[in-house]
């Protein structure tokens, strides 16, 4: 009943104060006697004391075993019921996603933005414990999701993105300072941008580079992700004819994602299609395992109302036996 600890402990000390109140009635019961005188005692010597004379202070110490049952209720004990040691990661990682126009290639299956939130939400799946954040950008960069462990609204957030939100370009060196942001105040052990991008940095106002820069200050490390198949890839346009593909030139530079990724401390991958883009994101989850132990309490079990229940109980028989058997005449 007592738990294995107390929410509101102050209250105990409350507790202490019952021997002194008591102490205080004792010695103001003990003022007020009245003495009666009598010849002698000695005809009554044989006639010892009733049951009820025997239990008339029954209902003073029921009295102070409520108020000192209350008391406990008041400092509400509570059980732990799952408390435990276990592992978790402690990093805080940033997904950057491209939504340019080029991003609807269909090299990939069904296109390269479907198969690159397809797989980010199989990676954000595979994490526990992490907060995760969103980045999206094209010419420009907003963040879709900032930093959460509630993955269901990460996911959710991931499924609304579409090409067309902003400003058609690729300005990644804007994303990576975006995606710096967020983590640059960050207390975890480990803090991950993973860039995902089909082109060339064509937009924004600072540079893939100096923002690699910026990032590798703060300690953050930049995985970068090209995709793209090799030399040309299908693409849809719209004619009056209905949609037709034609074919575009694959242009990655990766030479900057290169540089990026090795001066953070990170690495670049090329992904030509849905399996190598599935295996790359596989790779950075396992290299991105960090343990830490760290002791959680799941959830609290409050004990406070059998103390309640136990004080009204033992409240309704003190007033019951004032009242009834053990009644004080004046």
């Amino acid at each position: 009943m007592f738990g294995d600890r107390f929410a509101s402990p102050l209250f105990l000390w409350l507790l202490a104060l019952l021997p002194v109140i008591a102490f205080l009635l004792w010695r103001r019961r003990r003022k007020r006697e009245v003495t009666v005188q009598f010849s002698s005692l000695l005809p009554l010597a044989k006639v010892g004391p009733t049951i009820r004379e025997r239990l008339r202070h029954v209902p003073t110490a029921l009295r102070f075993v409520v108020i000192a049952v209350l008391i406990v209720a008041l400092a509400r004990p509570q059980s732990v019921s799952s408390k435990q040691n276990i592992s978790t990661e402690g990093i805080d990682i940033v997904l950057l996603l491209d939504i340019s126009g080029s991003m609807l290639a269909e090299d990939f299956s069904p296109n390269r933005l479907e198969a690159a939130k397809q797989v980010a939400a199989e990676f954000i799946d595979a994490r526990q414990n992490d907060r995760i954040g969103l980045v999206i950008f094209s010419a420009e960069s907003f963040t879709q999701c900032p930093l959460t462990t509630d993955y269901a609204v990460l996911k959710n957030l991931l499924g609304q993105v579409k090409n067309g939100m902003v400003e058609d370009g690729t300005a990644i060196g804007l994303a990576i300072a975006n995606g710096v942001n967020r983590l640059k105040d960050s207390k975890a052990k480990s803090k991950v941008i993973i860039l995902l991008t089909d082109g060339v940095n064509n937009r924004g106002e600072i540079d893939p580079i100096t923002a690699a820069k910026i990032a590798a200050t703060y300690g953050i490390r930049v995985y970068t992700v090209g995709v793209g198949a090799q030399g040309q890839a299908p693409y849809p346009v719209q004619t009056p004819f209905g949609i037709r593909r034609q074919m575009i030139p694959v242009d990655l530079d990766e030479k900057v994602l290169t540089a990026v990724a090795d001066m953070t401390g990170g690495k670049y991958y090329r992904a030509t299609d849905n399996r190598t883009l599935k295996s790359i994101y596989h790779e950075i989850d396992r290299l991105e395992r960090s343990k830490i132990e760290v002791t959680a309490y799941r959830r609290y079990t409050e004990h406070f109302g059998w103390w309640l229940g136990a004080g009204l109980i033992a409240l309704a028989l003190e007033i019951g036996l004032s009242v009834s058997i053990l009644r004080k005449n004046p």
